[in-house]
């Protein structure tokens, strides 16, 4: 079983109070790859351009092939959103930036 140390728990900013428990070394590489790729200026990037820039930038071990991206994609987007680090932009389709 993995210690407690291998674990995470991220917040969701469209179910504000609610935590998830996830995989901290997934989760930490995603987060630095998002953040790497997002502007802090207007527009920023579409959820599809950001997971284009970010998907070479995550470690091969942890991601082999880009498997999974999408989803650690999503749940770091929602818990760096939760914690005000990055925001919407009010376009469609949707569009992120540091905050």
């Amino acid at each position: 079983m993995p210690s407690d140390t291998t674990k995470i728990e991220i917040e969701n900013f469209t179910s504000p109070g609610r935590t998830v428990r996830v995989d901290r070394a997934k989760y930490e590489a995603m987060r630095k790859a998002l953040l790497a790729v997002l502007p802090k200026a207007s527009p920023g990037l579409t959820v599809a351009e950001a997971k284009a820039k970010l998907l070479p930038l995550l470690p091969e071990a942890l991601f082999p092939g880009g498997d999974k991206a999408g989803w650690w994609l999503k749940a770091a987007q929602l818990d760096l959103e939760a914690k005000g680090v990055i925001q919407r932009e009010a376009t469609k389709p949707l569009r992120l930036r540091r905050s």
